[in-house]
């Protein structure tokens, strides 16, 4: 929301002091996350001031340095910090995966997915929840894949479609720059959650912790997507005049 206000603002003539003043809030917030560290956290909100300054007008070799200065910077923490060598491992990993140490997870999570099937195995019937950590909330999709069958899969998929679909139609009918902005922002930080999430969860995408939006267990995630939620509501139930 801060992000989208300052860069629809009419206060400042200057776009790249918008620019500027979004990426060193932005900045600040992404410090605070890494030195957590939370990778995933750190990546979904650069993904969303991304998205935003993106559709706002920013010039492409902007992007280009920013995304330069970005690459340079996440390259240098993971090889040469040591508390950050837990993501070249999970890199490598991905890649390689008899080199890696990080493929326990993923592996027990595709064969349940796999034995599952269409149908699944019944509720309370699956296993995975007793094999993997956490597997509440960065392994629920499997979980319920287990259970319920891939079907359940594509009709929460099916869903999570329907609503991003239902907002941005909104978008696309509205004037007024601010709301879009906000708009678009808050579909994008659930859009890259639930794509990261179910992207672990079938080994598209490296091993990282990431809840799927309304499902997984966990209080701070909760809270916040219904956070975000009322502000989708409250902006798309506006009667446009």
């Amino acid at each position: 929301i801060c992000i989208s206000i300052i860069l629809s603002s009419k206060k400042y003539s200057n776009v790249n002091f918008k620019y500027l003043l979004s990426f060193i809030i932005t900045s600040i917030v992404v410090l605070l996350l890494a030195l957590q560290p939370d990778i995933g956290q750190t990546l979904l909100v650069l993904f969303v001031w991304s998205i935003l300054i993106f559709i706002s007008g920013i010039n492409i070799s902007l992007i280009i340095i920013f995304l330069s200065v970005f690459i340079l910077s996440f390259s240098y923490l993971i090889i040469f910090v040591p508390k950050f060598g837990y993501i070249k491992n999970r890199l490598i990993s991905f890649f390689d995966s008899e080199a890696g140490t990080y493929n326990a997870q993923s592996d027990k999570a595709i064969e349940s997915i796999v034995s599952g099937g269409f149908f699944g195995k019944g509720i309370g019937e699956g296993t995975l929840k007793n094999r993997v950590p956490e597997a509440h909330t960065d392994y629920i999709i499997s979980v319920i894949s287990e259970e319920f069958g891939v079907l359940a899969i594509i009709l929460i998929l099916f869903l999570f479609l329907l609503f991003i679909y239902s907002v941005f139609k909104k978008v696309n009918v509205e004037d007024n720059e601010r709301t879009k902005l906000i708009l678009v922002g808050c579909m994008s930080l659930l859009l890259m959650q639930v794509m990261i999430h179910v992207g672990v969860n079938i080994r598209l995408f490296p091993t990282t912790g990431m809840t799927l939006p309304y499902i997984s267990y966990g209080g701070s995630s909760i809270v916040s997507v219904s956070i975000i939620s009322g502000i989708i509501l409250n902006l798309t139930k506006r009667k446009i005049i």
